[in-house]
């Protein structure tokens, strides 16, 4: 069992993929998944009230044999754990395009994802929109599923990329990852270090929006002298009056 440490670092790559996934990669990758899936995806991003006719995901996975059916969505079978119970068999669904997926979607999927850390929402959306590349991963590893090798994995990546994206495969790792799978750590130095599907770095986010530097046009450095020339003019005034004043108390 992963400590609370190991857990969060999981979850931390797991929210990278998929802010490293562009808006139309994210729609063309749902487009790519069973409709059933993408209602599931919605009902988790609170698009659809949960009235139970969705598929169900879990927020975690038990690890089992190779042998599980390879269309069961979950996070250990990129290492051979083809999760038990991970997800509900599904019956086949009618596939949808990208343009059946609208902006707001996108949207509320990356916001149930950056809510989702501590109530599961990130995992289980790992889990759905990873599913289908997950299932050919399982396929392609064989009866080395159980627990491949570096060696193993890298051979399978790139069909999985041609056939899936960069993104989805990614996805697919690290959901696997944060269901703590037998082969965590060759996958962890995979999206660290291989090339095909390392992370890449997220750039610094400022806390606050920077205001841009304010810029001393003409009009604006004559109002400046203008203000200064004022504020003589009166200091000078405030002079000659307190001159004149003393001069009339010494004349008394």
């Amino acid at each position: 069992m992963n400590t609370t440490k190991a857990h969060i670092a999981a979850l931390s790559l797991l929210d990278r993929s998929l802010i490293a996934i562009s808006d139309d990669d994210m729609k063309a990758l749902l487009a790519g998944l069973p409709a059933d899936h993408v209602s599931a995806i919605k009902r988790i991003s609170g698009l659809r009230p949960n009235d139970g006719s969705e598929l169900e995901i879990p927020a975690a996975a038990e690890s089992t044999n190779s042998d599980s059916k390879a269309d069961a969505a979950g996070e250990d079978a990129a290492e051979g754990d083809a999760a038990e119970g991970d997800a509900a068999e599904v019956a086949d669904a009618p596939a949808i395009t990208a343009a059946d997926i609208d902006d707001s979607v996108i949207e509320a999927i990356r916001v149930a994802a950056h809510k989702g850390r501590l109530n599961g929402d990130l995992q289980r959306l790992g889990v759905v929109m990873s599913d289908a590349c997950l299932a050919e991963c399982v396929k392609l590893l064989g009866d080395k599923a159980d627990m491949p090798s570096e060696a193993d994995l890298t051979g399978v990546m790139p069909q999985l990329i041609d056939n899936h994206g960069v993104g989805a495969v990614r996805l697919m790792l690290a959901s696997t990852v944060v269901g703590e799978a037998p082969a965590s750590a060759i996958i962890v130095g995979m999206l660290k270090n291989d090339e095909l599907v390392k992370l890449p770095v997220l750039e610094p986010k400022p806390l606050a929006p920077l205001l841009p530097p304010k810029q001393d046009d003409a009009e604006r450095l004559a109002l400046k002298a203008q203000r200064k020339d004022r504020k003589a003019a009166e200091q000078a005034a405030a002079k000659l009056r307190r001159e004149q004043q003393l001069k009339a108390k010494n004349r008394l």
